[in-house]
């Protein structure tokens, strides 16, 4: 199969190299341009150490993109996390058409953060979408999904790196190999179902220690390793990022005022929550690196009964 990859980053790479493994031909790769100072798009260095077409435009909706893509004659379109809009004059030129990858099962979770929010919200379940994209954000029939489990204890990253990433892109595989040989389905979504869902980002991680312990730790763990649930100390942002939860079931038994650190370990500490309590084990002041919440109290001073969020 002669495809072309459309994304950025380390999932783009991955599904570049996933593909060319297998024996299909890669004939170019679409990815933005990078922002000044920011880190080397690991898609486009992939492409560029193998010798493969690259383009990278500000726009793609451009009749200079549309005659990029043509000139490469690929079979399938991959869009493997794509932040660009790609109109439909764009997404019909390759024979079979493109395929999109979203990392929850549409039309549940919509948008850029769809997989911080299904565990920040309490889900126990999650997944990913392979579509055909429209104009509409993430709002093309469904071509094939695949579903995983959300543990109690599940993060960002372990959802995302374990899971999600890997089965991404076999599933880009599957699909592709689908479409090509005609043998795809395309669902359309139910509108009825559908939910969006903006991006997760430092104003929706912030802690307030004053709801339940529960929606307190699902919080920490869906923006674990990004954005960071954060809280205050000293009037400085610090990010919660490895924990723990103890619920305390009952009345009057938990111990300390609400957002207080009220035991230092040898390798964590414990904050009071609204039922119960958060055992850091990783965290990173503004001023400093992430590191142990042990050696932070430590060099920091930070003693049983300093209260954090004010």
């Amino acid at each position: 199969m002669r495809i072309a990859i459309i994304g950025q980053q380390d999932f783009g790479k991955a599904a570049l190299e996933a593909f060319i493994a297998r024996g299909d031909t890669v004939a170019g790769v679409f990815c933005a341009p990078e922002k000044p100072g920011a880190r080397p798009d690991a898609l486009r260095v992939a492409a560029e150490e193998r010798k493969i077409t690259l383009v990278q435009l500000p726009s793609l909706k451009t009749p200079e993109a549309q005659a990029a893509l043509r000139g490469l004659n690929v079979d399938v379109g991959v869009m493997a996390y794509v932040l660009q809009f790609v109109p439909q004059d764009f997404v019909a030129i390759p024979r079979h058409g493109m395929i999109q990858y979203h990392p929850s099962l549409l039309p549940r979770y919509r948008g850029p953060s769809s997989i911080n929010w299904p565990i920040i919200r309490g889900d126990t379940r999650t997944g990913l979408t392979i579509f055909r994209p429209t104009d509409g954000l993430d709002e093309g029939p469904v071509i094939l999904q695949k579903e995983t489990p959300i543990g109690p204890d599940d993060t960002l990253g372990s959802v995302y790196f374990d899971r999600l990433f890997p089965m991404g892109v076999a599933a880009l595989q599957e699909a592709a190999d689908l479409v090509a040989s005609g043998r795809a389905t395309a669902t359309v979504q139910d509108e009825s179902q559908a939910s969006y869902e903006g991006w997760c980002q430092s104003g929706e991680a912030r802690i307030n220690w004053h709801t339940l312990i529960e929606h307190t730790y699902n919080l920490i763990r869906g923006c674990n390793p990004a954005p960071g649930a954060w809280t205050t100390i000293g009037g400085k942002r610090l990010q919660i990022f490895d924990a723990r939860r103890h619920l305390v079931r009952t009345f009057g038994q938990v111990k300390g005022k609400i957002g207080a650190v009220t035991a230092i370990g040898a390798e964590s500490i414990v904050i009071t929550g609204q039922g119960g309590q958060i055992e850091v084990l990783k965290l990173k002041h503004e001023d400093g690196k992430k590191m142990a919440a042990a050696q932070f109290c430590a060099e920091a001073g930070v003693t049983v009964g300093t209260t954090l969020g004010t």
